[in-house]
């Protein structure tokens, strides 16, 4: 569908903003996350309401333009930002209701995490996200949602009770366990396939004070198995994200340590006062820190604020693991110190509790059983030196194999059917497959880790 004939039609459809190649703020506003991603869609939509999406979604089927949706725009893989489609950015729909009695809050996707925190948080309650105040919460709501209270509450999809989906038919539909449960089960991990969701409504947990901050240690092979033992004999209140790094030259980081391998935790211990504070002493007796900036504080406060200018280049490889030992360790320093990149990082964030208890077959999300996420990351400084990074960081990888075939669709970035294929293994494929058949038989929404629509059987003699 030409531009000069998709915009008039777009504008007139909708009474949010269409941003188009030319307008003020079309440059800030096809803008991601990472660097690396120069694209120029046709046109930007930010409706205002849910039937100026459907509106949009209607102009898709009947002209057949490319179709993308962005929550925050955090993906790896750049798909929200089609060159030459239409994007249907969530970024001006933020509304939230909240039910502090009830303990549920409505909350529109184009919220971040930190935004949503912070206004369910003045009455003491939390629903789990990630570990970036930044990040939209439709995105990582609908790949699962691994972060602060992963161990304590689950994913994010755990607390998910409903949902508000328009459909490739450019239908809405409200959706929970007993309306749709076919839907309500896809959308719980099996990322953008089956609609656009504008709204959530999620459980809220009663997370007030915590204790939480970051801590670095010095990364040595023995701190490290100490520092993943400790996280998985934590009680439950307290998910860790450890990231073996050389320690970045900020002003809070001793010079003498700058550039120096170390082991920066990110961690919070859902529970305030002297229990949240004997969470946290395991790591505090693995060595002198070398910054200790773990306290006591309201739960919003463990998202730092955000650097918009802030666009890393970046390559990334998710997986997952059983077991860190010393063999482990070493392997990571190993490829650390090989590494002349300006940033590289192993991170490792162990799992299990209540994310483990929910059965795999409740959520499109099936890797309930795994122990260990690892992301590992390079920053690359132009085209001629990104292929140097992506071999190291799948030399990385291969080396660091287990024997899992497991990815957390979160953190995939553009990459084969086949590791699409991982996020889902078992039966998962083939049911997203057959709910996808029914609510968007055409695949518009295909501008994500796509799971295509099953093909109807044809019955023979």
């Amino acid at each position: 569908m030409p531009a000069s004939v998709a915009i008039p039609n777009l504008r007139n459809a909708v009474s949010g903003r269409v941003i188009a190649p030319g307008d003020p703020g079309y440059d800030d506003a096809r803008t991601v996350f990472l660097g690396g991603f120069d694209r120029h869609p046709s046109a930007i939509v930010r409706p205002l309401e849910v039937s100026d999406v459907e509106r949009v979604v209607r102009l898709a089927g009947e002209h057949g333009f490319t179709l993308a949706v962005r929550s925050g725009g955090h993906g790896g893989a750049g798909y929200c930002m089609p060159d030459g489609g239409v994007v249907i950015d969530l970024h001006d729909m933020k509304g939230i209701d909240v039910d502090a009695e009830g303990r549920t809050a409505w909350a529109q996707t184009g919220l971040t995490a930190g935004e949503y925190s912070s206004a369910v948080g003045a009455h003491g309650l939390a629903t789990g996200f990630g570990d970036t105040g930044s990040v939209g919460i439709g995105g990582i709501t609908l790949g699962g949602g691994i972060g602060y209270l992963t161990r304590k509450h689950g994913l994010t999809i755990d607390s998910v009770i409903g949902a508000e989906v328009v459909t490739a038919s450019g239908e809405t539909l409200q959706v929970d366990s007993s309306s749709h449960p076919d839907l309500f089960w896809a959308i719980r991990g099996g990322g953008g396939n089956f609609g656009i969701v504008t709204r959530f409504k999620y459980r809220l947990h009663p997370v007030g004070k915590i204790v939480g901050g970051m801590m670095m240690l010095p990364a040595t092979s023995a701190t490290i198995v100490a520092i993943m033992e400790a996280a998985a004999a934590a009680p439950e209140e307290l998910s860790a994200i450890v990231n073996i790094m050389p320690a970045p030259p900020m002003p809070f980081v001793p010079e003498s340590a700058h550039g120096q391998l170390v082991a920066m935790i990110l961690m919070c211990a859902a529970t305030d006062g002297d229990q949240g504070l004997r969470a946290v002493a395991p790591f505090r007796a693995i060595a002198q820190p070398i910054v200790d900036m773990v306290r006591p504080m309201r739960y919003p406060e463990i998202f730092p604020p955000d650097d918009p200018s802030y666009h890393p280049l970046a390559v990334a490889k998710t997986m997952f693991t059983d077991y860190v030992d010393r063999t482990v360790a070493d392997t990571i320093l190993d490829f650390l110190r090989r590494s002349d990149a300006p940033m590289r990082v192993a991170q490792l964030r162990v799992l299990g509790g209540a994310m483990a208890r929910v059965p795999k077959e409740a959520t499109a999300f099936a890797h309930r059983d795994a122990r260990i996420l690892v992301n590992v990351a390079a920053f690359y400084t132009g085209p001629e030196d990104r292929p140097v990074r992506e071999q190291w960081m799948h030399d990385f990888t291969d080396a660091l194999d287990q024997g899992h075939d497991g990815a957390y669709v979160s953190f995939l970035a553009d990459e084969s059917e086949a590791r699409v294929r991982a996020a889902y293994p078992g039966t998962t494929w083939e049911r997203l497959a057959a709910v996808k058949a029914r609510y968007d038989p055409s695949n518009l929404f295909r501008q994500t880790h796509n799971v295509a629509p099953a093909k109807a059987k044809v019955s023979g003699r």
